[in-house]
Protein backbone atom coordinates (compact mmCIF):
# COMPACT_ATOMS: atom_id res chain seq x y z
CA UNK A 1 0.00 0.00 0.00
CA UNK A 2 1.66 3.28 -1.29
CA UNK A 3 1.41 6.93 -0.40
CA UNK A 4 -1.58 7.52 -3.17
CA UNK A 5 -4.51 9.34 -3.64
CA UNK A 6 -6.13 6.20 -4.41
CA UNK A 7 -9.72 6.92 -2.10
CA UNK A 8 -9.84 3.91 -0.64
CA UNK A 9 -6.10 3.67 0.78
CA UNK A 10 -4.99 4.84 3.96
CA UNK A 11 -2.25 7.34 3.58
CA UNK A 12 0.93 7.22 4.77
CA UNK A 13 1.34 10.21 6.92
CA UNK A 14 2.90 8.75 10.23
CA UNK A 15 6.98 9.87 10.16
CA UNK A 16 9.21 7.82 12.20
CA UNK A 17 9.13 10.60 15.12
CA UNK A 18 5.69 9.54 15.14
CA UNK A 19 6.22 6.33 15.05
CA UNK A 20 8.64 6.22 17.61
CA UNK A 21 6.66 7.83 20.11
CA UNK A 22 3.50 5.95 19.31
CA UNK A 23 5.33 3.00 20.35
CA UNK A 24 5.99 4.45 23.46
CA UNK A 25 3.10 5.82 24.41
CA UNK A 26 1.40 2.54 23.98
CA UNK A 27 4.30 1.54 27.17
CA UNK A 28 3.00 4.73 29.51
CA UNK A 29 -0.44 5.22 30.21
CA UNK A 30 -2.51 4.11 33.03
CA UNK A 31 -0.83 0.57 33.92
CA UNK A 32 1.66 2.37 34.81
CA UNK A 33 0.44 5.39 36.79
CA UNK A 34 -2.97 3.70 38.01
CA UNK A 35 -2.56 0.00 37.84
CA UNK A 36 0.84 0.02 39.87
CA UNK A 37 -1.48 0.33 42.90
CA UNK A 38 -3.81 -2.34 43.13
CA UNK A 39 -0.62 -4.47 42.09
CA UNK A 40 1.35 -2.66 44.82
CA UNK A 41 -0.97 -3.49 47.59
CA UNK A 42 -0.62 -7.00 46.11
CA UNK A 43 2.94 -8.12 45.94
CA UNK A 44 4.62 -4.95 47.64
CA UNK A 45 8.39 -4.12 46.37
CA UNK A 46 8.67 -7.45 44.15
CA UNK A 47 6.36 -5.91 41.87
CA UNK A 48 9.36 -4.41 40.28
CA UNK A 49 10.73 -7.90 39.53
CA UNK A 50 6.98 -8.92 38.06
CA UNK A 51 7.38 -5.89 35.60
CA UNK A 52 10.89 -7.07 34.35
CA UNK A 53 9.48 -10.27 34.18
CA UNK A 54 6.15 -9.49 31.81
CA UNK A 55 8.36 -6.71 29.56
CA UNK A 56 10.58 -8.89 28.10
CA UNK A 57 7.48 -11.08 27.55
CA UNK A 58 6.08 -8.10 25.77
CA UNK A 59 9.28 -7.79 23.96
CA UNK A 60 9.28 -10.96 22.64
CA UNK A 61 5.82 -10.77 21.32
CA UNK A 62 6.94 -7.03 19.55
CA UNK A 63 9.43 -8.61 18.11
CA UNK A 64 7.00 -11.60 16.83
CA UNK A 65 4.84 -9.10 15.31
CA UNK A 66 7.31 -6.53 14.10
CA UNK A 67 8.87 -9.34 12.06
CA UNK A 68 5.29 -10.18 10.46
CA UNK A 69 4.51 -5.99 9.75
CA UNK A 70 7.88 -5.49 8.22
CA UNK A 71 7.30 -8.07 6.31
CA UNK A 72 4.08 -7.29 5.12
CA UNK A 73 3.11 -3.52 6.12
CA UNK A 74 -1.00 -3.70 5.65
CA UNK A 75 -3.72 -2.17 7.44
CA UNK A 76 -5.80 -5.00 10.10
CA UNK A 77 -2.17 -5.73 11.43
CA UNK A 78 -2.08 -8.93 13.35
CA UNK A 79 -5.95 -9.81 12.38
CA UNK A 80 -4.68 -9.75 8.69
CA UNK A 81 -2.00 -12.45 9.84
CA UNK A 82 -4.24 -14.58 11.16
CA UNK A 83 -6.38 -14.41 8.56
CA UNK A 84 -3.69 -15.18 6.24
CA UNK A 85 -1.41 -17.85 7.91
CA UNK A 86 -3.88 -19.29 10.07
CA UNK A 87 -7.68 -19.22 8.67
CA UNK A 88 -10.71 -17.30 8.44
CA UNK A 89 -12.11 -17.93 11.73
CA UNK A 90 -8.70 -16.60 13.68
CA UNK A 91 -8.12 -14.06 11.82
CA UNK A 92 -12.02 -12.81 12.71
CA UNK A 93 -11.76 -13.78 16.46
CA UNK A 94 -8.22 -11.70 16.31
CA UNK A 95 -9.81 -8.71 14.60
CA UNK A 96 -12.48 -8.20 16.50
CA UNK A 97 -11.39 -9.24 19.88
CA UNK A 98 -8.75 -6.85 19.52
CA UNK A 99 -11.51 -4.61 18.51
CA UNK A 100 -13.54 -5.48 21.71
CA UNK A 101 -9.86 -5.11 23.95
CA UNK A 102 -9.65 -1.62 22.99
CA UNK A 103 -12.94 -0.60 23.63
CA UNK A 104 -12.47 -1.86 27.30
CA UNK A 105 -9.10 0.26 27.52
CA UNK A 106 -11.17 3.41 26.37
CA UNK A 107 -13.55 2.82 28.76
CA UNK A 108 -10.58 2.19 31.69
CA UNK A 109 -8.78 5.50 30.16
CA UNK A 110 -11.96 7.56 30.51
CA UNK A 111 -12.53 5.98 33.84
CA UNK A 112 -8.96 7.24 34.75
CA UNK A 113 -9.05 10.26 33.44
CA UNK A 114 -12.09 11.17 35.79
CA UNK A 115 -10.24 10.08 38.66
CA UNK A 116 -7.45 12.15 38.03
CA UNK A 117 -9.76 15.52 37.04
CA UNK A 118 -10.82 14.48 40.87
CA UNK A 119 -7.19 15.13 42.20
CA UNK A 120 -7.98 19.14 41.93
CA UNK A 121 -12.00 18.96 42.07
CA UNK A 122 -13.55 16.24 43.62
CA UNK A 123 -16.80 17.69 43.27
CA UNK A 124 -16.61 16.26 39.39
CA UNK A 125 -18.18 13.30 38.72
CA UNK A 126 -16.54 11.05 37.06
CA UNK A 127 -18.78 10.71 34.07
CA UNK A 128 -18.25 14.19 33.47
CA UNK A 129 -15.23 14.61 32.84
CA UNK A 130 -15.22 11.57 31.00
CA UNK A 131 -17.60 12.68 28.41
CA UNK A 132 -16.09 16.36 27.93
CA UNK A 133 -12.49 14.04 26.95
CA UNK A 134 -14.10 11.45 25.32
CA UNK A 135 -15.43 14.48 22.23
CA UNK A 136 -12.30 16.46 22.13
CA UNK A 137 -10.01 12.87 21.90
CA UNK A 138 -12.55 11.89 19.01
CA UNK A 139 -12.35 15.34 16.91
CA UNK A 140 -9.06 15.06 17.00
CA UNK A 141 -8.76 12.10 15.22
CA UNK A 142 -11.18 12.72 12.83
CA UNK A 143 -8.99 15.14 11.63
CA UNK A 144 -6.51 13.61 9.62
CA UNK A 145 -3.60 10.77 10.64
CA UNK A 146 -0.92 13.13 11.06
CA UNK A 147 -2.81 15.43 13.32
CA UNK A 148 -3.50 11.93 15.66
CA UNK A 149 0.28 11.07 14.94
CA UNK A 150 1.35 14.77 16.53
CA UNK A 151 -1.18 14.72 19.46
CA UNK A 152 0.63 11.57 20.31
CA UNK A 153 3.88 12.86 19.47
CA UNK A 154 3.51 15.54 22.12
CA UNK A 155 1.58 13.47 24.46
CA UNK A 156 4.41 11.29 24.51
CA UNK A 157 7.15 13.94 24.83
CA UNK A 158 5.23 15.36 27.86
CA UNK A 159 5.15 11.32 29.53
CA UNK A 160 8.72 10.94 28.40
CA UNK A 161 10.12 14.11 30.00
CA UNK A 162 8.17 14.12 33.22
CA UNK A 163 9.04 10.27 34.14
CA UNK A 164 12.57 11.13 33.83
CA UNK A 165 12.31 14.20 35.94
CA UNK A 166 10.71 12.34 38.42
CA UNK A 167 13.46 9.56 38.53
CA UNK A 168 15.95 12.36 38.77
CA UNK A 169 13.92 14.31 41.15
CA UNK A 170 13.40 10.90 43.65
CA UNK A 171 16.85 9.74 42.80
CA UNK A 172 17.77 13.38 44.12
CA UNK A 173 15.67 13.03 47.23
CA UNK A 174 17.36 9.77 48.33
CA UNK A 175 20.78 10.58 47.86
CA UNK A 176 20.20 14.29 49.72
CA UNK A 177 18.33 13.07 52.54
CA UNK A 178 15.81 15.83 51.79
CA UNK A 179 12.79 13.33 51.17
CA UNK A 180 12.75 12.82 54.95
CA UNK A 181 13.75 9.48 57.17
CA UNK A 182 11.02 7.74 55.52
CA UNK A 183 12.62 7.91 52.09
CA UNK A 184 15.38 5.30 52.12
CA UNK A 185 16.29 2.29 49.35
CA UNK A 186 16.05 0.12 52.84
CA UNK A 187 12.41 0.28 52.52
CA UNK A 188 12.89 -1.81 49.29
CA UNK A 189 13.17 -4.75 51.63
CA UNK A 190 12.96 -3.75 55.39
CA UNK A 191 8.68 -3.80 55.53
CA UNK A 192 8.27 -7.30 55.05
CA UNK A 193 11.04 -8.18 52.55
CA UNK A 194 11.22 -7.84 48.87
CA UNK A 195 8.35 -10.59 48.54
CA UNK A 196 5.97 -9.49 51.59
CA UNK A 197 2.94 -11.25 50.45
CA UNK A 198 1.63 -14.72 50.47
CA UNK A 199 -1.90 -15.30 49.75
CA UNK A 200 -0.69 -18.88 49.69
CA UNK A 201 0.81 -18.56 53.78
CA UNK A 202 -1.22 -19.02 56.95
CA UNK A 203 -1.00 -14.78 57.98
CA UNK A 204 -0.95 -13.50 54.32
CA UNK A 205 2.57 -12.62 54.81
CA UNK A 206 5.88 -14.02 53.26
CA UNK A 207 6.24 -15.54 50.22
CA UNK A 208 6.23 -15.32 45.83
CA UNK A 209 2.45 -15.74 45.66
CA UNK A 210 1.77 -12.05 46.25
CA UNK A 211 4.02 -11.51 42.50
CA UNK A 212 1.97 -14.24 41.49
CA UNK A 213 -1.29 -12.58 42.03
CA UNK A 214 -0.11 -9.26 41.02
CA UNK A 215 1.05 -10.77 37.27
CA UNK A 216 -2.83 -10.24 35.67
CA UNK A 217 -2.88 -6.62 36.69
CA UNK A 218 0.87 -5.87 36.07
CA UNK A 219 -0.15 -7.52 32.57
CA UNK A 220 -2.58 -4.68 32.01
CA UNK A 221 0.50 -2.16 31.93
CA UNK A 222 2.13 -3.52 28.83
CA UNK A 223 -1.55 -3.31 26.60
CA UNK A 224 -0.68 -1.05 24.12
CA UNK A 225 2.75 -2.20 22.95
CA UNK A 226 1.65 -4.01 19.95
CA UNK A 227 0.20 -0.42 18.73
CA UNK A 228 3.16 -0.26 16.45
CA UNK A 229 2.01 -2.86 14.67
CA UNK A 230 -1.25 -0.96 13.53
CA UNK A 231 0.82 2.06 12.03
CA UNK A 232 2.36 -0.07 9.60
CA UNK A 233 -0.13 0.89 6.72
CA UNK A 234 0.18 4.31 7.55
CA UNK A 235 4.23 4.65 8.35
CA UNK A 236 6.85 6.02 5.86
CA UNK A 237 9.13 3.45 4.91
CA UNK A 238 8.10 1.13 7.92
CA UNK A 239 10.96 -1.25 7.37
CA UNK A 240 13.31 1.15 8.87
CA UNK A 241 10.97 2.68 11.36
CA UNK A 242 9.03 0.12 12.85
CA UNK A 243 11.95 -2.54 13.45
CA UNK A 244 13.67 0.83 15.14
CA UNK A 245 10.89 1.69 17.58
CA UNK A 246 9.91 -2.04 18.47
CA UNK A 247 13.73 -2.71 19.30
CA UNK A 248 13.78 0.19 22.07
CA UNK A 249 10.10 -1.35 23.28
CA UNK A 250 13.05 -3.14 25.98
CA UNK A 251 15.25 -0.32 27.09
CA UNK A 252 12.06 2.12 27.66
CA UNK A 253 10.67 -0.53 29.55
CA UNK A 254 13.50 -1.11 32.13
CA UNK A 255 14.14 2.64 32.43
CA UNK A 256 10.20 3.86 32.76
CA UNK A 257 9.36 1.01 34.44
CA UNK A 258 11.58 -0.62 36.58
CA UNK A 259 14.01 2.53 37.51
CA UNK A 260 10.32 4.69 38.55
CA UNK A 261 8.81 1.93 40.28
CA UNK A 262 12.63 1.49 42.48
CA UNK A 263 12.77 5.35 42.67
CA UNK A 264 8.97 4.96 44.09
CA UNK A 265 8.90 2.19 46.56
CA UNK A 266 12.24 3.88 47.76
CA UNK A 267 10.33 7.24 48.22
CA UNK A 268 7.61 5.78 51.09
CA UNK A 269 6.95 2.41 52.48
CA UNK A 270 4.79 0.18 50.63
CA UNK A 271 2.15 -0.36 52.66
CA UNK A 272 1.27 3.68 52.42
CA UNK A 273 0.52 2.68 48.57
CA UNK A 274 -3.20 2.16 48.35
CA UNK A 275 -5.27 1.43 45.14
CA UNK A 276 -7.33 4.55 45.39
CA UNK A 277 -5.35 6.96 43.05
CA UNK A 278 -1.86 7.47 41.68
CA UNK A 279 0.67 6.02 43.89
CA UNK A 280 3.42 8.42 41.98
CA UNK A 281 1.23 11.43 43.04
CA UNK A 282 0.64 10.34 46.66
CA UNK A 283 3.93 9.87 46.93
CA UNK A 284 5.16 12.98 46.94
CA UNK A 285 2.49 14.45 48.14
CA UNK A 286 3.10 12.81 51.41
CA UNK A 287 7.15 13.85 51.43
CA UNK A 288 7.50 16.42 54.39
CA UNK A 289 9.66 18.94 54.67
CA UNK A 290 11.35 19.85 51.16
CA UNK A 291 11.22 23.33 50.64
CA UNK A 292 12.57 25.93 48.16
CA UNK A 293 13.46 29.59 48.41
CA UNK A 294 12.46 31.33 45.69
CA UNK A 295 13.37 35.33 45.06
CA UNK A 296 12.38 35.53 48.96
CA UNK A 297 8.88 33.27 48.87
CA UNK A 298 9.31 29.87 51.12
CA UNK A 299 7.87 26.95 48.32
CA UNK A 300 6.39 24.11 49.20
CA UNK A 301 8.00 22.19 46.01
CA UNK A 302 6.79 19.04 46.70
CA UNK A 303 3.36 20.26 46.79
CA UNK A 304 4.34 21.33 43.63
CA UNK A 305 5.68 18.20 42.27
CA UNK A 306 2.50 16.53 43.23
CA UNK A 307 0.66 18.47 41.16
CA UNK A 308 2.40 18.15 37.80
CA UNK A 309 2.68 14.68 38.28
CA UNK A 310 -0.85 14.58 38.57
CA UNK A 311 -1.23 16.57 34.83
CA UNK A 312 1.51 14.36 33.68
CA UNK A 313 -0.69 11.06 34.76
CA UNK A 314 -3.89 12.89 33.02
CA UNK A 315 -1.60 13.15 30.15
CA UNK A 316 -1.03 9.57 29.98
CA UNK A 317 -4.50 8.44 30.04
CA UNK A 318 -5.14 11.13 27.53
CA UNK A 319 -2.60 9.68 25.47
CA UNK A 320 -3.48 5.87 25.59
CA UNK A 321 -7.55 6.71 24.76
CA UNK A 322 -6.05 8.83 21.85
CA UNK A 323 -4.29 5.56 20.65
CA UNK A 324 -6.99 3.63 21.53
CA UNK A 325 -9.80 5.38 19.47
CA UNK A 326 -6.84 5.16 16.42
CA UNK A 327 -6.02 1.63 16.62
CA UNK A 328 -9.89 0.81 17.13
CA UNK A 329 -10.81 2.29 13.97
CA UNK A 330 -7.90 1.28 12.03
CA UNK A 331 -8.59 -2.36 12.78
CA UNK A 332 -12.28 -2.06 11.98
CA UNK A 333 -10.91 -0.50 8.82
CA UNK A 334 -9.06 -3.85 8.17
CA UNK A 335 -12.12 -6.07 9.41
CA UNK A 336 -14.51 -4.41 7.12
CA UNK A 337 -11.61 -4.80 3.85
CA UNK A 338 -11.24 -8.74 4.92
CA UNK A 339 -15.02 -8.93 4.52
CA UNK A 340 -15.13 -9.77 8.62
CA UNK A 341 -17.31 -6.23 8.98
CA UNK A 342 -19.75 -4.05 7.40
CA UNK A 343 -18.17 -2.67 4.22
CA UNK A 344 -19.43 0.67 5.06
CA UNK A 345 -16.51 0.90 7.74
CA UNK A 346 -13.79 1.33 5.27
CA UNK A 347 -15.07 4.12 3.77
CA UNK A 348 -12.76 6.81 4.46
CA UNK A 349 -13.01 11.01 3.76
CA UNK A 350 -11.36 13.12 2.42
CA UNK A 351 -8.34 13.48 4.68
CA UNK A 352 -8.38 9.39 4.27
CA UNK A 353 -9.43 8.75 7.90
CA UNK A 354 -12.04 5.79 8.28
CA UNK A 355 -14.80 8.22 9.73
CA UNK A 356 -17.05 5.59 10.47
CA UNK A 357 -15.05 3.32 11.89
CA UNK A 358 -14.14 6.25 14.33
CA UNK A 359 -18.02 6.86 15.03
CA UNK A 360 -18.96 3.14 15.35
CA UNK A 361 -16.24 2.89 17.99
CA UNK A 362 -17.03 5.79 19.77
CA UNK A 363 -20.53 4.45 19.92
CA UNK A 364 -19.54 1.47 21.83
CA UNK A 365 -16.84 3.51 24.00
CA UNK A 366 -19.21 5.81 25.05
CA UNK A 367 -20.83 3.33 27.44
CA UNK A 368 -17.94 3.90 29.81
CA UNK A 369 -19.74 6.58 30.80
CA UNK A 370 -23.29 5.68 31.60
CA UNK A 371 -20.84 2.82 33.77
CA UNK A 372 -19.30 5.98 35.74
CA UNK A 373 -22.56 7.43 36.14
CA UNK A 374 -23.79 4.07 37.71
CA UNK A 375 -20.83 2.49 39.85
CA UNK A 376 -17.75 5.04 40.09
CA UNK A 377 -16.26 3.07 42.31
CA UNK A 378 -16.08 -0.13 41.08
CA UNK A 379 -15.97 0.88 36.85
CA UNK A 380 -11.95 0.81 36.47
CA UNK A 381 -11.27 -2.36 38.48
CA UNK A 382 -14.27 -4.41 36.74
CA UNK A 383 -12.96 -2.62 33.34
CA UNK A 384 -9.09 -3.87 34.01
CA UNK A 385 -9.75 -7.10 34.74
CA UNK A 386 -11.77 -7.73 31.37
CA UNK A 387 -8.88 -5.90 29.57
CA UNK A 388 -6.80 -8.83 30.99
CA UNK A 389 -8.43 -11.15 29.17
CA UNK A 390 -9.02 -9.42 26.04
CA UNK A 391 -5.50 -8.56 26.14
CA UNK A 392 -4.38 -12.50 26.95
CA UNK A 393 -6.61 -13.80 24.36
CA UNK A 394 -4.91 -10.92 21.93
CA UNK A 395 -0.86 -11.90 22.52
CA UNK A 396 -1.78 -15.57 22.33
CA UNK A 397 -3.01 -15.19 18.69
CA UNK A 398 0.29 -13.53 17.80
CA UNK A 399 2.58 -15.70 18.93
CA UNK A 400 0.47 -18.48 17.66
CA UNK A 401 -0.09 -17.04 14.29
CA UNK A 402 3.83 -16.24 14.28
CA UNK A 403 4.46 -19.76 14.64
CA UNK A 404 2.12 -19.96 11.42
CA UNK A 405 3.82 -16.90 9.49
CA UNK A 406 7.32 -18.42 9.82
CA UNK A 407 6.50 -22.18 9.08
CA UNK A 408 4.89 -20.55 5.48
CA UNK A 409 8.08 -18.68 5.41
CA UNK A 410 10.48 -21.18 6.11
CA UNK A 411 11.88 -21.44 2.81
CA UNK A 412 13.24 -17.78 2.90
CA UNK A 413 14.72 -15.08 5.21
CA UNK A 414 12.17 -12.38 6.52
CA UNK A 415 13.37 -8.58 6.58
CA UNK A 416 12.89 -8.40 10.69
CA UNK A 417 13.69 -12.09 12.31
CA UNK A 418 12.20 -12.05 15.62
CA UNK A 419 14.36 -13.05 19.00
CA UNK A 420 14.89 -16.63 19.74
CA UNK A 421 12.37 -18.15 17.45
CA UNK A 422 10.48 -20.76 18.18
CA UNK A 423 11.87 -20.65 21.80
CA UNK A 424 10.62 -17.11 22.08
CA UNK A 425 7.07 -18.26 20.94
CA UNK A 426 6.69 -21.18 23.34
CA UNK A 427 7.67 -18.98 26.16
CA UNK A 428 5.33 -16.52 25.64
CA UNK A 429 2.57 -19.05 25.32
CA UNK A 430 3.19 -20.61 28.80
CA UNK A 431 3.57 -17.20 30.51
CA UNK A 432 0.34 -16.48 29.27
CA UNK A 433 -1.57 -19.90 30.10
CA UNK A 434 0.00 -19.40 33.46
CA UNK A 435 -1.63 -15.86 33.70
CA UNK A 436 -4.46 -17.35 33.18
CA UNK A 437 -4.42 -19.74 35.85
CA UNK A 438 -3.43 -17.31 38.29
CA UNK A 439 -6.30 -14.96 37.43
CA UNK A 440 -8.71 -18.21 38.28
CA UNK A 441 -7.25 -18.55 41.55
CA UNK A 442 -6.80 -14.79 43.16
CA UNK A 443 -10.45 -13.38 42.40
CA UNK A 444 -10.56 -12.70 38.74
CA UNK A 445 -12.10 -16.09 37.71
CA UNK A 446 -15.07 -14.53 36.10
CA UNK A 447 -12.60 -12.93 33.61
CA UNK A 448 -11.10 -15.98 32.60
CA UNK A 449 -14.72 -17.79 32.39
CA UNK A 450 -16.13 -15.41 30.27
CA UNK A 451 -13.17 -16.04 27.45
CA UNK A 452 -14.73 -19.51 26.31
CA UNK A 453 -18.23 -17.82 25.71
CA UNK A 454 -16.94 -14.89 24.10
CA UNK A 455 -14.57 -16.79 21.91
CA UNK A 456 -18.22 -19.15 21.25
CA UNK A 457 -20.19 -15.92 20.74
CA UNK A 458 -17.44 -14.43 18.03
CA UNK A 459 -17.80 -18.45 15.86
CA UNK A 460 -21.38 -17.80 15.80
CA UNK A 461 -21.12 -14.21 14.28
CA UNK A 462 -18.82 -15.82 12.27
CA UNK A 463 -21.07 -18.81 11.43
CA UNK A 464 -23.83 -16.43 10.81
CA UNK A 465 -21.70 -13.81 8.17
CA UNK A 466 -20.28 -16.99 6.46
CA UNK A 467 -23.32 -18.56 5.95
CA UNK A 468 -25.30 -15.36 4.60
CA UNK A 469 -22.25 -15.19 2.22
Amino acid sequence: MENTDNKNDLKRGLQNRHIQLIALGGAIGTGLFLGIGPAAVLAGPSVILGYAIAGIIAFFIMRQLGEMVVQEPVSGSFSHFAYKYWGPFPGFASGWNYWMLYILVSMSELTAIGIYVQFWWPEIPLWASSAFFFVVINMLNLASVKVYGEAEFWFSIVKVVAIIAMIIFGGYLLLSGTGGEQATIKNLWNDGGFFPKGWLSANGTGGYEGLLAAMALIMFSFGGLELVGITAAEAENPEKNIPKATNQVIYRILIFYVGALIILFSLSPWKSITDGSSPFVMVFERLNGFQLDFFGQNINFTKLIANVLNVIVLTAALSVYNSSVYSNSRMLYGLAQQGNAPKFLSKLNKNYVPVMAILVSAVFAAICIIINKIIPEQALSILMSLVVSALVINWLMISYTHIKFRKAHQSQKTKFPSFLYPISNYICLFFLAGILIVMWLTGLKMSVELIPIWMLFLYGCYYLIQRKK
